[in-house]
């Protein structure tokens, strides 16, 4: 007999991870919040390939653009997996020819980076955009697009957090007054761009050795790129007549601009945790104006969020300039935290995290009721109420409370010989460890009720020792197994 071809051991891509259910359920959660602000801000959603052509991607991302993932060349199109969704979506515009919209997107997005798990860098993840294109009063789409990531930051919960926010035209302007040449303009953001993750010296040392910047003109960057401030207090600070920006036409407008943008969204009571911070620079080329990125105090996965002002990029598909502003959030990063959080309060109250959603579970007394159960099951589907039955053909009423407990089902709907010959069944509160006894026709009503009396669904929730729960229950409830 020959032998047995030996079987690789399954691996998933480097950079890239799975998700076991109970993951699911805090992901879940996280997308639920964020989708709800943006419904909330009247946003309209849309979806974009996962592939654009190659051209569509090229020229947009700056130093990163190496990160892009090429297809392979197969006789056809060249073709790229999309890096952002924020090119996609541009691209969007300028082919269906519109001229305003507000518009979020999920979906996953790639990057030939090197992966970092722990810190949130992967190859292969999901992104959450909003974004506002159309011509506006100034700064009040720009004013909405930070209230929208602000809100959606207070609703995860995920801890203190704080916006750094910089603006393109204050970037030029340093580097203008400083002497860099217009030509490395861009180069040098890219390397102030990392004053967040390194140390001055190293950037200068980029700036001077890789980017060929003259040291004199280098240290001449690090007082603005060292001013950092409550936006207001910065603000006055910058608009005075003996600063430097004083004398620079392009330093004047933006600072003018961002005067409009504090007003606006200390109104809306959104400046809090916004910070004003000249070193945020964003690599990316396409940025035109506001620019801004979350990070979470005390947390070292990087940025959660970050987003800007894109003015020409719609123009470079179409000829035709749509200004836009928006934001991305980071998923994948606030799901670790997300999930951290949640394990850490499951472990010190003894919890567990949900897996599904069910609400009722149909559950029988005697043996033959399979049939049965699924028959009931359906009846509770059709009136949207979320049912399982049960796929063991004679399960013991221990086993059942046992997995309600341990799923978080908060309903039982249990039948035996005795409540099909008198035609009722009887409806048990797991939460309250309570019984009710209703007719057959009452039962979807009855449900509907019970459910509409039970405390908010939570993905944690507390069980303790299944087993000890189970025998607890049983007792209160007077069930047989």
């Amino acid at each position: 007999m020959a032998p047995k071809a030996r079987v690789a051991k399954p691996k998933i891509p480097k950079g890239t991870r799975d998700f076991k259910p109970d993951q699911m359920t805090i992901k879940q959660e996280a997308f639920d919040k964020i989708t709800a602000v943006f419904k909330r801000h009247g946003a309209v959603s849309i979806d974009t390939p996962v592939f654009e052509l190659r051209e569509t991607l090229t020229g947009k991302y700056g130093e990163d653009s190496k990160l892009i993932y090429d297809l392979a060349d197969q006789g056809g199109e060249l073709l790229s997996l999309r890096y952002d969704l924020t090119v996609p979506f541009a691209r969007y515009v300028a082919l269906n020819g519109i001229t305003n919209i507000k518009r979020y997107h999920i979906a996953k997005v790639y990057r030939r980076d090197n992966p970092a798990m722990n810190r949130g860098r992967f190859r292969e993840f999901n992104q959450c955009d909003f974004d506002i294109a159309g011509v506006y009063p100034s700064m009040v789409p720009d004013a909405e697009v930070l209230k929208v990531l602000t809100e959606i930051l207070d609703d995860l919960d995920l801890g203190q957090y704080e916006v750094k926010l910089n603006h393109r035209g204050l970037l030029d302007a340093m580097l203008d007054i400083a002497g860099v040449p217009a030509e490395k303009f861009r180069p040098i953001c890219s390397a102030i761009d990392k004053l967040d993750k390194e140390p001055w010296d190293f950037v200068r040392r980029e700036m001077v050795v890789d980017k060929g910047l003259e040291e004199g003109v280098a240290d001449a960057i690090r007082p603005f790129v060292e001013l950092r401030g409550q936006p207001q207090a910065l603000l006055a600070k910058l608009l005075d007549k003996g600063h430097a920006f004083a004398g620079h036409a392009g330093a004047r407008a933006a600072l003018e601009e961002l005067r409009t943008l504090f007003g606006y969204l200390e109104g809306m009571g959104a400046l809090a945790n916004i910070v004003f911070d000249l070193s945020l620079a964003r690599g990316l080329d396409y940025y035109t104006g506001v620019i801004y990125e979350a990070v979470l105090k005390g947390a070292s996965v990087g940025s959660v969020a970050a987003g800007g002002r894109f003015d020409t990029l719609v123009g470079m598909f179409s000829g035709k300039d749509v200004p836009a502003v928006g934001v991305s959030i980071g998923i994948e990063r606030i799901y670790n935290i997300m999930e951290e959080q949640a394990r850490a309060q499951a472990k010190e109250e003894g919890c567990s995290i949900r897996e599904t959603e069910t609400e009722v579970l149909v559950a029988s007394i005697g043996n033959g009721y399979q049939g049965r159960r699924m028959s009931i099951a359906s009846r509770l589907w059709a009136r949207g109420i979320k049912a399982e039955f049960g796929f063991k053909a004679n399960p013991k009423m221990s086993d059942s409370l046992g997995y309600a407990l341990k799923q978080g089902i908060d309903l039982l709907v249990v039948f035996g010989e005795n409540e099909l010959e008198n035609g009722v069944f009887k409806i048990k509160n797991l939460v309250a460890q309570t019984e009710v006894t209703v007719s057959s026709q009452g039962l979807e009503e009855e449900v509907l009720k019970s459910l509409a009396a039970l405390p908010k669904r939570r993905a944690i929730f507390t069980y303790n020792s299944v087993n000890k729960a189970t025998a607890d229950v049983e007792s209160k409830l007077k069930v047989n197994a």
